[in-house]
């Protein structure tokens, strides 16, 4: 294997930057404890054309989880925490809705996403709360398997994960990071918010695709689920944190964590049967690790985590065996160009029949894009023509909360209901009954609907959203004043 392997790499990221629409892209390989590439392709602004290059800045999103377990690892080394025992040991306040997981649940079971819980995103996403306010409001969410069943992908226990690093260092998450591992790697620009990463010279914009041309987008802070997905770098940097990973957890002459720990994180803990991450990436055996996702392809056992945030998607994986990795950061909105390039480029190091990527994963997503649409417009073809709301719009109107999801205001402007929940504005738009549906540009074509109930004076006195697929409504009730 050599770098002249990748010599034709250029032309492809350029044929797949115009497929794909992004904007730019990242690349690092390591091999055998080097940096064999770094590059840029296309731009990190595309207004003024400024070009990514191996120092430009991305969110890489999820793949900071591999860091929160990495932080969790190291308090394991120090001895302040045991992978199986119960987080209430450490966190006598974490609370779940299901007692018996809450009793039981351990640092290993947060980082392999088996609490029984579902995502429950819209909980945190564009949330107000601080970490420990979310974290103090999990009791409140409903779980949709039991403890231990079924892998269930969760930022909220990742949120916990990284809080319960922190409390145990006598820190908070980041400190851990920045001192424990960005710190000793060089990762000297690294950080873990986009409002610290808008401060560079070089950052990259985030984009997404509105009627098949890229936009620029607003940055997403995330720093109170930071320990889930808020990490910014560039794959230069990231390119020492792969080595890392390879080298099971020493970096030049340093063991940074131990070998039995680094080599925990990427073990199969968890099976995964989600159809749809089998279909995303081309495997027969899919599990996931400490922060990582463990595959087998094409003979080869694989270890990656790709990361999504808004305006960004990233990749860093390594095939332990034969000791190469990468990092891939691109500045669009959910793309799977990243996960083509990963493969693209294992293929050409591992000397294996090219195959078409790009195309591949373009149709996967297109289709993926289409199957979401069909739920909704399926969703909203189950409307009941030729029904009125029972009240005026003026009786909707209000301040309406949930425990875990917080505040929900209703209000009438110009004779149209709108919704602000998390800092984000709905529209609503009336479905059948009491039933509206709100849409929010913040959310890309996202319809939830939203059954209004009355109590038996005949007020509006809660609001029932669908924001959780497999479980019942969140019901917001009215906040009398």
């Amino acid at each position: 294997m050599s770098a002249e392997q990748l010599s034709g790499l250029s032309k492809w990221m350029e044929t797949e930057l115009a497929r794909w629409k992004v904007p730019g892209i990242g690349v690092a390989v390591v091999q055998d404890g080097e940096v064999i590439l770094a590059e840029g392709y296309g731009y990190r602004n595309l207004e003024s054309k400024d070009p990514v290059t191996a120092e430009t800045l991305f969110a890489i999103g999820s793949a900071s989880k591999a860091f929160t377990g990495m932080s969790v690892a190291l308090m394991v080394d120090d001895g302040k925490l045991e992978w199986d025992q119960p987080v209430r040991k450490y966190l006598p306040t974490f609370d779940l809705k299901d007692s018996f997981a809450a009793s039981r649940m351990s640092p290993r079971d947060l980082l392999c996403h088996r609490s029984g819980l579902p995502r429950h995103d819209l909980m945190w996403y564009g949330s107000p709360l601080t970490r420990e306010e979310l974290f103090e409001r999990l009791v409140h969410l409903e779980p949709t398997r039991d403890f231990r069943t079924n892998w269930q992908y969760q930022n909220l226990m990742y949120l916990t994960a990284g809080y319960l690093a922190g409390k145990m260092a006598g820190s908070s998450w980041e400190a851990v990071v920045e001192e424990r591992i960005f710190k000793p790697l060089g990762m000297n620009k690294s950080n873990f918010s986009v409002d610290v990463m808008q401060q560079s010279d070089n950052a990259a914009l985030p984009y997404r695709l509105k009627d098949d041309v890229a936009e620029r987008i607003p940055y997403r802070n995330i720093d109170q689920i930071g320990p889930a997905g808020s990490i910014n770098s560039s794959v230069l940097e990231m390119s020492n944190w792969v080595k890392l990973m390879l080298n099971n957890g020493k970096f030049g002459d340093q063991q940074i964590l131990s070998e039995a720990n680094a080599r925990e994180l990427y073990k199969s803990q968890m099976l995964i049967d989600d159809p749809l991450f089998h279909m995303l990436t081309e495997t027969n055996y899919l599990a996931y690790g400490l922060g990582w996702f463990v595959q087998d392809y094409r003979g080869n056992l694989v270890v990656h985590h790709g990361g999504n945030i808004d305006g960004f998607s990233a990749m860093v994986g390594f095939i332990p065996a034969s000791n190469i990795g990468v990092v891939l950061l691109t500045n669009l909105n959910s793309n799977y160009l990243t996960m083509a390039t990963m493969f693209h480029i294992y293929d050409c190091l591992l000397g294996l029949e090219q195959r078409e990527w790009g195309a591949s994963y373009k149709e996967k997503f297109d289709n993926l894009m289409k199957m979401q649409e069909d739920g909704i417009e399926k969703m909203l073809a189950a409307r009941k023509p030729d029904t009125t709301p029972s009240h005026a719009l003026e009786d909707y109107a209000g301040k309406f909360e949930h425990p875990a999801y917080g505040v929900l205001e209703v209000r009438v402007e110009d004779g149209v209901l709108k919704g602000v929940r998390n800092s984000m504005e709905f529209t609503y738009e009336h479905h059948h009954y009491d039933v509206f549906v709100g849409r929010s540009p913040e959310l890309e074509g996202a319809a939830f609907l939203t059954s209004f109930q009355t109590d038996v004076e005949g007020t509006i006195s809660s609001a029932g959203i669908m924001l959780q697929p497999g479980v019942s409504d969140i019901v917001f009730k009215r906040v009398t004043a």
